[in-house]
């Protein structure tokens, strides 16, 4: 059970502070169940949702080390642009990479994304608008989750990542 204060990070919400452990006093709630209050760091709102919840998922925000660990990663990774034969089959795709809450998955699915614009932007096109909403929902899942495990401001999280990258990622040489 995670305690108010603890960093976790919700479903496609993202990363999203536990502020309280309650019961709430609201129509269609089990009052009879506890449920997390969840302030989301980087979007208005709260949430409550059983500390028992099957439907969505609920994990502790990664630590810095293995925030680290994964950008030691990036310069190894091959993604290739992802194609399908619909815009709901590639929309699926995205969707299931997105629901999986991982952070490698995440980087692989925006560097698909980005091999597909330059494939794009050299035949003058642009990137088709499914592309481009999920390069976004990716972008603020990830920074979001690095943000918050290397303690620097979400803005900051894209320059670091490719400061690091292209200091050719020495482990550890980059102050977490």
């Amino acid at each position: 059970m995670f305690q108010p204060g603890d960093m976790v990070v919700y479903g496609t919400t993202g990363v999203c502070r536990v502020e309280e452990i309650t019961q709430p006093n609201m129509s269609g709630v089990d009052r009879s169940k506890p449920y997390y209050l969840l302030k989301p760091l980087f979007q208005d709102g709260v949430i409550y949702t059983p500390v028992e919840n099957g439907k969505v998922s609920i994990r502790p925000v990664i630590s810095a080390k293995e925030a680290e660990a994964l950008i030691d990663l990036i310069p190894g990774m091959q993604a290739e642009a992802c194609r399908a034969p619909t815009l709901q089959a590639l929309a699926q795709h995205y969707q299931a990479v997105v629901r999986s809450h991982d952070c490698r998955d995440l980087i692989e699915l925006m560097m698909s994304i980005y091999a597909k614009r330059c494939q794009a932007e050299a035949q003058n096109r642009r990137l088709g608008m499914v592309d481009e909403r999920y390069m976004k929902q990716a972008e603020r899942l990830l920074y979001g989750e690095l943000s918050v495990a290397l303690n620097i401001p979400f803005d900051e999280v894209q320059p670091y990542i490719a400061r690091r990258v292209d200091e050719g990622c020495p482990s550890g040489a980059a102050g977490a």
